[in-house]
């Protein structure tokens, strides 16, 4: 049996909403087609952003949304996202697929976008191939209430009012498809462009972004951290860092060999699983060295690219990274929200990539159709961890899987506002069920939960688009601790008072 005692007298911290945050980016079919489409396309929409798309979206309360990128945000110019769209540019997306980028969807849809989700607002600057006189005009462009030539020019174009800007990443990736930046090259860029990303709202301040490391480059975040806070010193760390990303894909056969996103054997299954707890390594690993500079935790990691990366599937354009979503994928996201729940010290925000028909997707479409993925459900059952308390669990029992030390169970827990105990758990075996037991160190008055399960490769599909979903789980209280059976590839979220 795999106990886990959870102590509700020494909370962790508050478990930051962002940490359940999204991605898109102009990528494949994520934002056209996905999200967004145009009148005359026959699916129902407001304003061109698909209503089931919508709906989905906040059932699973996103909480904030990045865009317009990854890698096109460093070669994205903002004013040719704005105005009539018959003046907009047409551009080749040289990242993703060589399609024709209209710039029909720029900041004023950004912006409607998540007025329906009811988000909050992450934008990525452009520092590889942008100016800091560009990223500043965008910056009062969205932000300024006032005279201004900027605030002029988003009145003509037809909203008079400010928007609000929460996080503003500066550059991305700027080690790799950002420009190939050397880490002290960029940070010295990092000081002077954020100088410029100025607050022009001092009671809705934009929290910046540091661009950071790409998986375990410990030496990237050493010299950008050293040349961010070294001399002459930032006055204050608040308005001039406010997180460090981080990037970090799951690829069950190495970069070059990413393997099928339907078709895994055992052993890929467990390297898979392998390499999501990884994850936990690598919040260690760079939080090591900002505690050095930021012992208050101040700065938060922002791991604001993750998931699992397949091969595309067969048939499909390269460029346009759309893969299946099976119980493997659900298990990705389960035991790494977990981690960010355990980690949510120094996790401040999080996103997953992408929102829709990219990578690790939560939503998959198809003309008219929308299906909720594997994933989908698992930030549902996830979704009442935002803005609860963290609670320590301490694992007692936990048996190995996988030929290796990986736990067979894996969980995360919270306090609610309304005082009941959340825990969400995940079975990492591929063919063994699992009994758990959680103990409050106290009797548990009720216990109530549900279940995501299936066989390792299932699926839905736009034939079968509920061949996963939630269902009851049974709950038991005994002597009173609570107790469940957790199926092989299954999650579970359940509720104790």
């Amino acid at each position: 049996m795999a106990m886990f005692r959870i102590d509700e007298a020494k909370p962790l911290g508050r478990i930051a909403p962002e940490i359940y945050g999204h991605f898109s980016e102009h990528l494949g079919r994520c934002i056209y087609e996905g999200i967004f489409v145009k009148p005359d396309s026959g699916i129902p929409n407001v304003n061109g952003m698909r209503t089931d798309v919508v709906e989905a979206l906040k059932e699973i309360r996103v909480p904030v949304l990045r865009w317009p990128g990854g890698c096109f945000a460093d070669e994205y110019h903002w004013k040719d996202g704005i105005g009539p769209l018959e003046g907009r540019k047409r551009m080749i997306n040289t990242h993703w697929g060589g399609v024709v980028e209209d710039n029909s969807f720029g900041t004023h849809e950004f912006f409607e976008l998540c007025r329906q989700l009811g988000c909050k607002t992450y934008i990525n600057g452009n520092v590889g191939s942008g100016t800091v006189q560009e990223m500043s005009e965008w910056v009062e462009y969205m932000t300024f209430d006032g005279v201004s030539p900027m605030a002029e020019l988003r009145a003509k174009n037809g909203h008079a009012a400010p928007w609000r800007v929460d996080y503003f990443g500066v550059g991305n990736e700027n080690w790799g498809c950002g420009g190939n930046m050397t880490p002290g090259y960029y940070a010295n860029l990092y000081r002077r462009y954020q100088t410029y990303v100025r607050c022009y709202n001092h009671d809705a301040p934009i929290k910046k972004i540091c661009g950071g490391p790409n998986v375990d480059d410990v030496k990237w975040t050493k010299k950008v951290l050293k040349t961010c806070f070294g001399h002459p010193q930032p006055e204050d760390v608040h308005g001039f860092m406010d997180g460090l990303s981080l990037h970090y894909y799951v690829h069950p056969g190495g970069w070059k060999h990413k393997g099928s996103a339907l078709e895994f054997t055992e052993e890929e299954w467990y390297a898979t699983m392998e390499k999501a707890l990884y994850m936990e390594d690598l919040i260690r690993l760079h939080g090591d060295v900002m505690d050095k500079y930021d012992p208050e935790k101040s700065v938060g990691l922002i791991v604001d690219e993750w998931g699992a990366w397949y091969d595309v599937e067969p048939g499909t354009n390269p460029g346009f990274l759309y893969q299946q979503n099976t119980m493997r994928d659900a298990l990705v996201a389960a035991v790494t929200l977990n981690i960010f729940n355990n980690h949510c010290d120094r996790v401040k925000m999080a996103c997953i990539a992408q929102m829709v028909n990219v990578l690790q997707a939560v939503l998959l479409t198809e003309g008219p159709k929308m299906i909720k993925t594997p994933t989908w459900y698992v930030f549902h059952m996830y979704r009442d961890h935002q803005g609860a308390q963290a609670l320590p669990v301490k694992a007692e029992g936990v048996g190995a899987v996988g030929g290796s030390k990986m736990p067979a169970v894996q969980v995360s827990a919270s306090k609610l506002e309304h005082g009941g105990i959340l825990v969400t758990a995940a079975n990492l075996s591929m063919t063994d069920s699992q009994t758990v037991r959680l103990d409050l160190g106290r009797t548990a008055e009720s216990a109530s939960g549900v279940l995501l399960t299936g066989e390792a490769h299932a699926h839905n599909t736009f034939d079968a688009p509920e061949a996963v979903k939630e269902q009851p789980l049974a709950v038991t209280v005994v002597d009173g601790a609570a107790e469940f059976e957790l199926p092989p590839c299954g999650v579970a979220s359940v509720c104790l008072t």
